[in-house]
């Protein structure tokens, strides 16, 4: 509606859910009386910072498609999902897990966002990062809780930066980076629950052999670039897999 000024909301204390996206916002501050908010969207607007008062009982909030720069400010306690896609983030810097301790899901896709390092939420249980900069994985190993991460799109040529702290880690999406070598693959073997993966658009997608080599180094995996393991796919691998093994036993 092309709203600018949002002054007016101020007197609706008891308002829960509330949509001011595509309009022209630039500052939220009238949204600080809405003490028994549970979701926001603002979507679309002109904003460029997230920067609230704390809010105590907002659980949602969708930031996507504005101007923001930084992560910081975002101190919502029982804030669950936060979404911040296509805007202008750098760094993951500033988010505090001691004032986002039940955040759940984080959406960054579409920023320009180098690395990972500093993203202290560790109660994460789905990390969007796809479509940014990121040339190096760093301080993954607090993410206990981790169930999916998505880093498609990025410059990743290697994979350092896993651990096997990461023990929910199940879905990885890799898809359109430069991992060219079935060593850097290896490097996931840390990950005790990992059974989904994409590595479609790599240059090690395009060896010969490319599923066999990849199973026959992560044996648990039960989909690779969303098709299904089959059983002779399994069994070849595993012959791979043992052959290997024997020739090293042997040197």
């Amino acid at each position: 509606r092309g709203l600018t000024d949002i002054s007016l909301l101020e007197r609706f204390i008891h308002l829960r859910y509330v949509d001011l996206s595509k309009n022209k916002l630039q500052d939220l501050s009238p949204l600080s009386s809405l003490t028994q908010l549970l979701w926001l969207k603002v979507d679309g607007n002109l904003l460029t910072s997230a920067s609230m008062q704390e809010l105590p009982y907002l659980q949602v909030i969708s930031f996507d498609r504005n101007h923001i720069e930084d992560l910081e400010g975002i101190t919502h306690p029982l804030l669950t999902n936060l979404s911040l896609k296509e805007n202008k983030i750098h760094t993951v810097l500033g988010l505090s897990r001691d004032q986002l301790s039940s955040l759940q899901v984080l959406e960054l896709r579409g920023n320009s966002i180098k690395t990972t390092a500093g993203l202290g939420v560790s109660k994460l249980k789905k990390l969007y990062l796809a479509q940014n900069t990121i040339s190096s994985l760093e301080d993954l190993e607090e993410f206990e809780e981790l169930e999916t991460l998505h880093l498609r799109d990025n410059k990743l040529e290697a994979l350092d930066g896993f651990s096997d702290s990461l023990k929910c880690l199940q879905y990885l999406n890799l898809r359109s980076n430069g991992i060219r070598s079935f060593q850097e693959v290896e490097k996931l073997q840390v990950l005790p629950m990992l059974q989904a993966l994409v590595l479609t658009d790599n240059p090690c997608a395009e060896e010969p052999d490319y599923r066999l080599e990849v199973l026959s180094r992560l044996p648990q995996l039960q989909r690779l670039d969303k098709e299904s393991i089959e059983e002779d796919e399994r069994e070849e691998a595993e012959q791979i897999r043992q052959t290997r093994l024997a020739k090293k036993k042997e040197k």
